[in-house]
């Protein structure tokens, strides 16, 4: 999958003393969005777009109606305009919710010969959702900064696989992050239901680094897998 997202602005309100970063990562609790971190009574607006493109999108004609239930890769892509909030409410609790409009295009494969529909498009409302953020403890001397969260997506659009899901989604998130004098280390995993096997599992995990270069950049290293 290729995905190309543009920034369109970002925006932080919050009173100017508590704008001031503290080390790498700041004094505020991290968001969902990658090394982004949001203080007691600050509010970020985050709106963005995104195009994706997926050559290789899996799916099987059951989620269009059909009976069969064989793995086929079609070609798939989409534009999406977001915005994303969260407020910080304390300094051990953040909420966000996050929304999109989308329009996505879907092609099945050659060898698909089940009666799905050469082509299916779709738009809406998509990815409707928030997030409990917490910090279950400030990071000291040598022990490190735990948090979590849990995130919550109602369900939407369940007549539009493309664009959709008809059940609610639960995801909860724990990680652990330490500051060194070379930088920021950073430790997250989510955990997550897997409906097909019916258990629960781990999801995105990933390891970051965050240096802070200058007072107006920072250097992000990281690597994640799922």
């Amino acid at each position: 999958m290729k995905r190309l997202s543009i920034i369109g602005l970002t925006l932080l309100v919050a009173p100017v003393s508590t704008l001031t970063g503290q080390g790498d990562a700041g004094a505020g609790i991290r968001t969902s969005m990658i090394e982004t971190y949001v203080e007691p009574h600050q509010l970020l607006i985050y709106p963005f777009y995104a195009y994706t493109w997926d050559h290789n999108f899996e799916y099987q004609p059951s989620m269009f109606g059909g009976s069969s239930i064989e793995d086929f890769r079609a070609h798939y892509q989409s534009h999406e305009g977001a915005v994303f909030l969260a407020y910080g409410v304390t300094d051990w609790l953040a909420v966000e919710i996050e929304g999109s409009q989308i329009a996505a295009t879907f092609d099945k494969s050659p060898a698909d010969s089940t009666g799905t529909p050469v082509r299916i498009q779709a738009s809406g409302t998509a990815d409707i959702g928030g997030q409990f953020r917490f910090r279950f403890g400030h990071g000291r001397d040598h022990r490190p900064e735990f948090f979590g969260s849990v995130e919550i997506l109602p369900p939407a659009h369940g007549d539009q696989p493309l664009i959709g899901d008809a059940q609610w989604d639960v995801k909860g998130e724990i990680g652990a992050m330490r500051a060194y004098r070379w930088g920021t280390m950073t430790f997250r995993t989510t955990i997550e239901y897997n409906r097909g096997d019916t258990q629960w599992d781990l999801g995105e995990t990933s390891l970051e680094y965050l240096r802070q270069m200058a007072p107006s950049w920072r250097l992000l290293l990281g690597i994640e897998g799922g």
